[in-house]
């Protein structure tokens, strides 16, 4: 039997707020985080992602009370990152009531964080999230195409996407949060060759993300390789419903939940 496609809401949340730009900037308020979890619970949303978009130590202690509430009313599995550097952060937000953990730039600067994240707490938990964009002009060229970004989307690390997400899975990380930068806010679909081509390079599940916009927009990302889609804005502000997304994909063939 075929395994479900995941569907995902991400709420970048930055002091308590749910906020939602495009590419990272011009950031909006979408709303109360516990609120609008609650509501996507209801409408059948797969897993919720939680992203501290300011992540500074007040910024940690806001999210804390956000997943405790969060997690006391709705029973999805939640993922939650941003600022996520040490083994104590990611404890921390587990016992507050996150299921998974996702790390971003701490992994960047020291890879072997990920493997004492995975050995600490277990595969499952350990989610990689990988911002990445086309090698703009003039910018190191990588073997895929693509390279990792920092500082939301605006500065290159210096690694091929692909190779990154590679050895990710060497070093034990569950699963990929593969963002297009490019994509990001856009609505113009999902970046279909990096979800392609991230697909060839790992065997872990890959979540797609960045550029949702429509319904039919999300069953070529799942025929391109991804085993979840995620979307903020298109949910968030009434764009796109979960029912429509599913509906989407059941047409196209793929099972969901």
């Amino acid at each position: 039997m075929s395994v479900a496609v995941r569907v995902i809401a991400c709420l970048d949340v930055d002091e308590g707020r749910v906020v939602k730009g495009v590419n990272f900037a011009d950031l909006r308020d979408a709303g109360d985080p516990v609120e609008l979890a609650r509501v996507y619970g209801r409408e059948g949303i797969d897993e919720l992602t939680f992203l501290d978009v300011s992540a500074s130590r007040q910024g940690r202690g806001t999210m804390l009370d956000v997943v405790r509430r969060t997690a006391e009313q709705v029973f999805i599995p939640l993922t939650v990152g941003g600022g996520v550097r040490t083994a104590d952060d990611v404890r921390e937000l587990l016992r507050a009531g996150a299921d998974k953990v996702s790390v971003n730039t701490a992994a960047i600067a020291r890879p072997e964080l990920l493997r004492e994240l995975s050995e600490a707490f277990g595969a499952q938990c350990i989610v990689l999230s990988v911002d990445a964009r086309r090698v703009p002009h003039g910018g190191t060229p990588q073997p895929s195409g693509f390279e990792v970004t920092t500082h939301g989307g605006t500065r290159s690390a210096g690694i091929d996407a692909c190779e990154w997400a590679r050895t990710a899975e060497a070093l034990g990380v569950g699963e990929i949060l593969l963002n297009s930068m490019d994509g990001d806010g856009t609505k113009e679909g999902f970046d279909l060759e990096l979800i392609r081509l991230v697909r060839e390079a790992v065997s872990i599940p890959v979540i797609a993300s960045g550029g949702a916009g429509a319904a039919e927009h999300f069953p070529p990302a799942v025929a391109a390789g991804a085993d979840a889609v995620l979307a903020a804005s298109v949910f968030h502000f009434r764009e796109v419903s979960v029912a429509e997304v599913k509906y989407a994909l059941r047409a196209a063939g793929e099972v969901v939940r």
